[in-house]
């Protein structure tokens, strides 16, 4: 059984692209707020072990996938914006400059026995280098809704895709899930589709 502990639909989406459909999507409740002094990588790490255990706690026999997307200029995280306000002023920290995107994935592998589970982890970090926008074209994306909701208040597979200029590393792995690395972890850690398997139900989460 493999359980997406995510609420994303970019990530489930994705996963679709390479014919995996979880048995369940379930999201993890948990305080995503950078502690004082976390920097971005072991931010995004930190989320996403949380997600994992505490969905691997409701269904220890199942292998668990969890990810998590951090936007960071330096050392600096940049926020998941929830609104307008937010995702200006994400764009214009962002604007003609280049940006790192840190995608965290963590599998729980199912617990065998006495056996603690295993938790697999890797980071992927993508360079981004965005256009300088004008005050226009970020007004005009704050309003269009698009990037609520995402790590640094915009979305790649979107209107956003035209503010970039360059990328160097995982394009999936900015929109929310590197695949190719996805892939290989799963594939590792030994699970296998179960083509007969029925398509997921979702179960409420924050």
């Amino acid at each position: 059984m493999l359980i997406l502990a995510s609420a994303s639909p970019r990530r489930r989406d994705l996963l679709a692209q390479a014919g995996i459909v979880p048995d369940l999507i379930t999201a993890a409740d948990i305080d995503e707020t950078p502690r004082p002094g976390e920097t971005p990588e072991p931010y995004a790490l930190r989320v996403a072990l949380e997600k994992a255990a505490m969905v691997a706690a409701r269904y220890p026999e199942a292998f668990v996938l969890a990810a998590d997307t951090c936007v960071a200029l330096g050392r600096r995280i940049l926020p998941k914006a929830e609104d307008a306000d937010t995702v200006s002023a994400c764009l214009n920290l962002l604007s003609g400059r280049r940006h790192r995107v840190h995608t965290a994935i963590v599998l729980r592998q199912p617990a065998l026995s006495c056996e603690k589970a295993q938790a697999i982890r890797r980071i992927v970090t993508t360079r981004v280098a965005m256009k300088r926008l004008e005050a226009r074209e970020i007004a005009d994306y704050a309003a269009s809704g698009e990037g609520f909701g995402k790590a640094g208040g915009y979305a790649l597979q979107g209107r956003a895709g035209s503010f970039i200029l360059w990328l160097n590393g995982s394009h999936t792995g900015v929109i929310g899930l590197p695949l190719a690395e996805t892939l290989a972890m799963l594939k590792g850690a030994g699970w296998r589709p179960d083509n007969s398997a029925p398509r997921p139900a979702s179960s409420a989460g924050a």
